[in-house]
């Protein structure tokens, strides 16, 4: 069972990350995560974990990328 809560669970953060970045609404995950919480709470956890492991790498990336052009404008060695 565990495989498919994290095959679904994964698969509606993706769909949620895309609907979010389409409509602008970056809190969509958290009401659908109280849709889902309403019949299962195990799947709901499952599904707003993987959002926010997602989210947290768009984050990183995005500072990775952001900190490495700051410190090529800065002269400093690759």
């Amino acid at each position: 069972m565990s495989s498919s809560l994290e095959t679904l669970a994964a698969k509606l953060a993706e769909d949620c990350l895309k609907a979010m970045k389409a409509t602008g609404h970056e809190r969509l995950y958290v009401e659908l995560g109280n849709v889902i919480g309403a019949s299962s709470q195990t799947l709901e956890e499952a599904f707003l974990t993987e959002v926010r492991i997602r989210l947290s790498d768009q984050a990183a990336r995005e500072f990775l990328i952001r900190r490495v052009r700051e410190l090529k404008d800065q002269g400093a060695p690759e």
